[in-house]
Formats: structure tokens, C-alpha cells, sequence
């Protein structure tokens, strides 16, 4: 399992959710070290750390082991609406138009 790769993307979404490690280690009941060894890749959360992790971001598991699974579809619609979710009005509106301009040019 690639360890670097969730770890940073944990300790990315900790800081853009504005969490110390201390705070997300409190909420996932787990000792602040083991979450900085964690996020440095060190050391591999337990199922239940991990769902613990997800739960107290409130975001979902295949977000943050992207880089471990295989590239499919579904991963990709998440990914997608997880983006659309954290943009605001305005950004959604040019988002849609963009979308309908490169189906409009699209070649079958």
C-alpha cells in the first residue's frame, strides 16, 4: 500500500479543514504521534483508525487511498462530485457552462 500517498492526503485535508493534529487525533481517539507518523507515512492506520480518520473529515475513504486503487469510474464520479461539493455557486456555474461547451464540441 502506498503509505506517502495517504498520509498526505490526510495531513492535506486535516489543514484544509483548518484541524491541528492534535484536535483530529482527539476526535479519531488516537495519540497525535501516531497520526504525525501516520500522515509521514510511517506507519499504516488500522481499519477502524482509518474509518475514524474519514468520519471526523468527513470525507470518503476512496478519496484518500485514491492513489492506492485502481482507476475506475466510480472513483472518478466521487473525486468529481467531491470537487463540485467544495466549489461555490459562481464556480459551479462556470464549471456547468464548461462542461456543455466541450460536449457541445465533441466528436463522435
Amino acid at each position: 500500500m502506498e503509505t506517502k500517498g495517504l498520509g498526505k492526503r490526510i495531513n492535506m485535508v486535516r489543514k484544509d479543514q483548518g484541524f491541528t493534529a492534535d484536535r483530529l487525533s482527539e476526535l479519531c481517539n488516537i495519540n497525535a504521534t501516531y497520526l504525525r507518523q501516520i500522515e509521514g507515512g510511517a506507519k499504516v492506520p488500522s481499519l477502524p483508525v482509518f474509518i475514524n480518520i474519514c468520519n471526523a473529515l468527513k470525507i470518503s475513504p476512496d478519496y484518500l487511498l485514491r492513489d492506492a486503487l485502481e482507476d475506475n469510474e466510480v472513483s472518478k464520479i466521487r473525486e468529481l462530485a467531491a470537487l463540485w461539493e467544495s466549489t461555490s455557486p459562481s464556480q459551479q456555474e462556470i464549471a456547468a457552462a464548461m462542461i456543455r461547451a466541450v460536449l457541445e464540441r465533441r466528436e463522435d
